[in-house]
């Protein structure tokens, strides 16, 4: 499956190898962390390094410390993260 076809996929791929890597709390891993049953649903082999409990949480303390307005950049990200979620499954199906 071709996933860099996929909206959103920058986040996620990135997100991959820094599970992959052992890097739990960056803004990709943290984003599969929040989709994970989703993603596995359809199809995605999620590395079995730990996820960070209550991610959302997790991402959100990230993005303030990088921004004044960190709201934006969140709902921004989970935008991202429902949109590259569907094609996914969407592609799945077929």
């Amino acid at each position: 499956m071709e996933l860099n076809e996929l909206p959103g996929s920058d986040l996620i791929l990135l997100g991959l190898e820094d599970l992959y890597q052992g890097k739990n709390n960056t803004i990709g891993s943290l984003l599969i962390a929040i989709a994970s049953i989703r993603l596995t649903a359809a199809g995605l082999d999620i590395p079995q390094a730990p996820l960070v409990l209550e991610p959302e949480l997790a991402l959100y303390a990230h993005l303030q410390n990088e921004h004044d307005d960190a709201y934006a950049y969140y709902n921004a990200l989970l935008n991202s993260l429902n949109s590259f979620c569907a094609a996914l499954e969407l592609k799945s199906k077929y």
